[in-house]
């Protein structure tokens, strides 16, 4: 028989191997679902996560882990302040959309006006508009105690669609021919997102990444808002007698993700993805939510987390060119991590205990 014992702490050992070990349980189950496609397991986990990095092209996909990685990192980390309170915005994929359609549209207001101060303006704007869309699952659980998880996951399906209807409509390149899509950033160097080192994949949206890890190290470990986040998160009586503001919290922890998500698409629409258009949103927010939890909701974690799902990504797509993988598997490979981490995330706090079933 094989039964489950509370520990009387989780343990930190299995806190921090868990990860670890549902990578490698994904790996395993992944080999399995390609051998079942008709394609060599091995070839395929090689493919996705050695020859990016050691392989014949790595230079060029090395580069590319740092442009995939910037708006997972940049999103995770809002997200992680939210899931470490027991405030869960599943709608980070909408504020990324909102943030990259407000930044693009200040952008454009300004076209074909060259100066400095453009680009900064589409930052903000880009903050903004995700701040505001997040926002709106904030105010509605503080004034109507509604679900902040359903609201933010339904307001995904309102920003896609004010997405298609920018690229269709108010954002439309007039010189585009028809074609759906704004302008594309590329051709406007004022509000171009372009690499500070060619070659290397660093841009504006990777260096924001990076000041977010450092700013939310010292928010978790030197600040009193990251300590009342911790206390909300896990022992939500005490942080009331404590004087925390629940109202405050909720409202700033979605607001804060919010704003990360929209900087994330803002970086994003300016820079890699160039335009504004249909198909502009591949899924970050909900990557991210991997990403946060992959990474144990602490910076450091989220960074390496960060880097390891942009691996995915990239793997995944040299997999789907060269193995002729469906891109359908690539996003269930991800998808198991998240069910493996959670399955043995069991283990931080329950221990296995085995023998034989005892007799009535």
């Amino acid at each position: 028989m094989i039964a489950l014992e509370k520990r009387p702490e989780p343990s930190r050992m299995w806190s921090w191997l868990t990860p670890s070990l549902a990578v490698i349980l994904t790996m395993i189950a992944g080999g399995v679902m390609f051998a079942v496609l008709g394609k060599d397991p091995v070839e395929a986990i090689r493919t996705i996560f050695w020859d990016p990095i050691f392989g014949e092209f790595a230079f060029y996909y090395r580069g590319q882990l740092l442009i995939k990685a910037g708006p997972l990192i940049l999103i995770a980390i809002g997200l992680s302040m939210g899931f470490r309170a027991g405030i869960w915005n599943i709608g980070a994929e909408g504020q990324y959309i909102i943030g990259a359609v407000c930044g693009a549209a200040v952008g454009l207001a300004f076209y074909p006006y060259d100066s400095f101060i453009v680009f900064p303006l589409m930052i903000l704007a880009g903050a903004l508009g995700g701040f505001l869309w997040a926002m709106i699952p904030g105010i509605l659980r503080v004034k109507f105690n509604t679900n902040e998880i359903l609201v933010s996951l339904l307001l995904v399906y309102v920003a896609e669609f004010i997405l298609a209807s920018m690229a269709l409509g108010a954002l439309k390149n007039p010189d585009g021919a028809g074609f759906p899509g704004s302008r594309n950033f590329r051709s406007y160097p004022s509000a171009y997102n372009e690499e500070i080192i060619a070659g290397t994949g660093l841009h504006w949206g990777v260096v924001a990444a990076m000041i977010a890890v450092i700013f939310a190290y010292v928010l978790f470990a030197r600040h009193q808002m990251g300590f009342q986040i911790k206390l909300a998160g896990q022992a939500p009586r005490a942080a009331r007698f404590g004087g925390v503001n629940p109202a405050r919290l909720v409202l700033f922890c979605l607001g804060m993700s919010g704003a990360l998500a929209g900087l994330a698409g803002l970086f994003e629409v300016s820079g890699p993805a160039g335009q504004v258009s249909i198909d502009f949103n591949v899924g970050y927010g909900f990557t991210a939510i991997i990403v946060a939890f992959l990474g144990r909701l602490h910076p450091v974690g989220i960074l390496l987390a960060g880097l390891l799902l942009a691996l995915t990504y990239i793997g995944g797509e040299a997999a789907q060119s060269s193995l002729g993988l469906p891109a359908a598997a690539i996003q269930a490979f991800q998808g198991m991590l998240l069910f493996f981490l959670l399955a043995v995330d069991v283990l931080t706090n329950f221990r296995m205990r085995f023998g034989k079933r005892g007799v009535a």
